[in-house]
């Protein structure tokens, strides 16, 4: 009788709808399979910027480590696990969803920290990863015991990226890392206005027929990523490998206002062989 009922537990788990999350779109509108149908399918960003931008920053990763691109890999099963959430809404698909995230922000952490910053007792990066490992195993395993909390402590380890880069931005007077920076958090603070917005305004946008702001959430989280991450890479380049004299550049054209940022090292690398 015990296996069964464990087994009718973990069932349980994987159910339609057994997360305590629902989100304010409409369930089952489009399709009897899919739960919140554009909230699913906006997570298709993730699959289309997170390959852009492992090509686009290859050759900044080359030369500084090729342990930077776990961060966008990971943000391709980001966008997996939180298609699946969206369209069952399920307990499992919620942890897999958050814990995720909460995976793409240790990797961040581990190869973008300022070594300047390191506690006193730690002497490298490597031991550094190893204890960004040791807590983030910790903080998935106590995640089960209050899921719905998770959000929160996701948007406060945001809050604490973006309080260290405001603070490298004081000193710096390059016009075009202060576009990026300004950009980068202009499009965080729309995306994470659209999912306050979504979670506790619903009665609001359900009154004027328009319940897809956590989708919308999706689109622009990505994409402030996407500039986050190569302004926090330029500071880090900036430190790490001053002699490959990195700068910034938009794809698919520098001149637009808007595209896809990106490292470029104007000078040869120490890794590349010359002749």
């Amino acid at each position: 009788m015990g296996g069964v009922y464990s087994s009718k537990r973990i069932a349980d788990f994987f159910a339609y709808e057994s997360s305590e999350l629902d989100w304010c779109e409409d369930n089952y509108k489009h399709s009897e399979h899919v739960v919140e149908y554009f909230n699913t399918i906006s997570n298709f960003f993730f699959f289309i910027i997170s390959p852009i931008m492992l090509y686009l920053m290859h050759p900044y990763a080359k030369e500084r480590s090729l342990s930077i691109h776990t961060v966008w890999i990971m943000m391709i099963f980001v966008g997996l696990f939180s298609a699946y959430f969206h369209m069952t809404l399920s307990f499992v698909g919620q942890m897999l969803d958050e814990l995720s995230i909460l995976w793409v922000l240790a990797a961040g952490y581990a190869v973008w920290f300022p070594r300047k910053l390191f506690p006193s007792f730690i002497k490298d990066r490597s031991t550094f990863s190893k204890l960004v490992l040791l807590i983030t195993i910790v903080t998935t395993m106590l995640s089960f015991l209050k899921p719905t909390v998770n959000a929160y402590v996701l948007n406060c380890f945001g809050i604490h990226l973006f309080y260290m880069v405001a603070v490298e931005m004081r000193s710096c007077t390059d016009q075009k890392v202060l576009r990026l920076a300004k950009l980068s958090m202009s499009l965080w603070a729309l995306a994470v206005s659209c999912w306050i917005s979504d979670r506790f305004g619903c009665s609001f946008w359900q009154r004027l027929n328009f319940c897809y702001l956590h989708g919308i959430w999706h689109i622009l989280i990505v994409m402030a990523v996407a500039y986050l991450s190569t302004l926090i890479a330029y500071l880090d380049a900036s430190y790490e490998i001053p002699y490959s004299l990195p700068g910034l550049q938009y794809w698919p054209c520098d001149k637009w206002a808007v595209g896809f940022p990106h490292i470029v090292l104007k000078r040869m690398p120490k890794t590349q062989k010359r002749c």
